[in-house]
């Protein structure tokens, strides 16, 4: 089903690829003109444009110095004096671990990209988000698990789902929802080889539910829920988007 969100505006944060790109294609689809970010990847980001057809491009590197001012310069002088309707924090540094061969650089690189940038993207927001508003965070189910290689990355993302919470009581009063989407092990064009790896998406749909890998689709049909009017008593929440995930052992 498709939601309506004609007339609005969102900003998609790494967009060029992947789940970002998903999440930019199905709010197009549904009726949204998209801010496509990207980091690095202008080409790929330039492709999310031509197959939604309608938006602009943003390049800015998040987890720098001036990230924020850059960003919003771009979304500003595209917005061209319109408010900003929904806020996907998609973008993110990938997991460093684990512990024992973890540095502080990559630690602090993770901090910068998955956590600093995000909260401070709402906070210059905040000011062009109307009544009505959608922030919505991607986080992970990385959050509920014990993964001994993904530690510091599960830290980020649970930092995530606690600004989730807290911004969704703090920013209630003025009509705006804030959300998270956890995605499991979903393959993208973006980590193809990843999964190429022999057993390993055997051993991964042994433990889902749902018998399979997540598509990115998926995980952008639950964003375009939570951007749409259908969702405007849900706030606070973190959605599990990973087809149930290590929910316990699978009948034999």
């Amino acid at each position: 089903m498709r939601a309506e969100l004609s007339g609005k505006v969102a900003l998609v944060t790494g967009a060029s690829k992947g789940i970002g790109r998903a999440i930019a294609e199905r709010l197009a689809a549904d009726g949204a003109e998209v801010a496509v970010h990207y980091n690095r990847d202008k080409e790929g980001a330039a492709e999310t444009l031509d197959r939604i057809g309608r938006g602009f491009l943003i390049g800015a590197e998040l987890g720098v110095p001036g990230d924020i001012d850059e960003l919003f310069a771009q979304l500003e002088s595209g917005l061209d004096g319109r408010p900003l309707d929904i806020l996907v924090n998609n973008a993110a540094a990938p997991p460093a671990g684990p512990i024992e061969t973890d540095t502080m650089d990559q630690f602090d690189r993770l901090i910068a990209v998955n956590v600093r940038a995000p909260y401070f993207l709402i906070q210059r927001a905040l000011p062009m988000v109307r009544d009505g508003g959608r922030i919505i965070s991607i986080t992970s189910v990385a959050t509920r698990m014990a993964n001994s290689i993904q530690t510091s990355y599960a830290m980020t993302k649970g930092a995530l789902e606690t600004m989730t919470l807290t911004l969704a009581q703090s920013l209630g009063a003025l009509g705006i929802t804030v959300n998270a989407v956890a995605p499991g092990a979903t393959a993208t064009e973006a980590n193809v080889a990843l999964f190429d790896t022999p057993g390993l998406t055997d051993a991964i749909t042994a433990l889902t539910a749902l018998d399979r890998l997540g598509r990115a689709e998926d995980v952008a049909d639950v964003v375009a829920f939570l951007a749409s009017d259908n969702a405007r008593w849900i706030t606070g929440q973190t959605i599990d988007a990973s087809g149930g995930l290590f929910l316990g052992p699978r009948a034999a």
